[in-house]
């Protein structure tokens, strides 16, 4: 994704929170230090490098835990990201918008018929959307309804992805969010892409997502651990 600085995301317009503003600033320029500082390495990503070449739209899913890196998954045109309308919602969306990522805001706790709604305006534009299946509050890896909701509405594929670091930080926050230690080596791997059909019982396909997204997440354990692979 592009680094460079974009409008305030919809409905932060008005009077923002000066507290907010700054916060995001410094985390927009944190993520791109320590961005320059690891080494980033990508596998499995065949599939989603066509279908950005080709303008082939898509969803990308990741666990919340890993958010801090995602915009770097993605080298598209233009994605958009469901966030949280909290006040945490509010400073991620700032941030992530000086990272050049548009936003929708909602979630599966607060305001997500709006959110989802959003999404999928931004998608008859041409838009890829971006979810994190298990936010803004968990339970942690569990894949909550609206990315397949998203997915059956608009008939794209889900695409995930998941990362690891040679060496991290892991937080006590309820998704263990993962912040990777300045020079690292960073490793990206996609998953197969999931199609949910519209009108199916989404039971099956969360269980099928939840596989994807932990496997991805073990292979990129795995990569960084083995050098050889790397």
């Amino acid at each position: 994704m592009s680094d460079a600085p974009v409008p305030s995301p919809p409905g932060l317009a008005g009077r923002p929170d000066r507290g907010v503003v700054a916060i995001s600033w410094l985390a927009a320029g944190f993520i791109r230090a320590l961005r320059a500082s690891c080494r980033f390495l990508y596998r499995n990503d065949r599939e989603i490098r066509r279908r950005e070449a080709a303008g082939e739209h898509f969803l990308l899913a990741f666990w919340h835990r890993h958010l801090l890196f995602m915009p770097y998954a993605y080298r598209g045109a233009k994605i958009s990201v469901l966030v949280s309308s909290s006040r945490d919602g509010e400073l991620i969306a700032r941030t992530v918008a000086r990272l050049g990522i548009e936003s929708s805001r909602g979630s599966t706790t607060r305001g997500g018929a709006a959110g989802l709604r959003d999404l999928l305006r931004k998608a008859k534009q041409g838009f890829d959307l971006a979810f994190t299946p298990d936010g803004p509050k968990g339970p942690a890896g569990k894949v909550q309804p609206g990315v397949l909701l998203a997915a059956a509405a608009t008939g794209l594929p889900i695409l995930p992805v998941a990362l690891a670091a040679s060496h991290a930080k892991r937080l006590r926050s309820w998704d263990r969010f993962v912040i990777p230690w300045p020079f690292s080596r960073v490793v990206f791997v996609y998953g197969e892409p999931l199609e949910v059909a519209r009108g199916a019982p989404l039971e099956p396909y969360a269980a099928e997502l939840d596989r994807r997204l932990n496997a991805c997440e073990a292979e990129a354990e795995r990569r960084v651990r083995n050098r050889a692979d790397t």
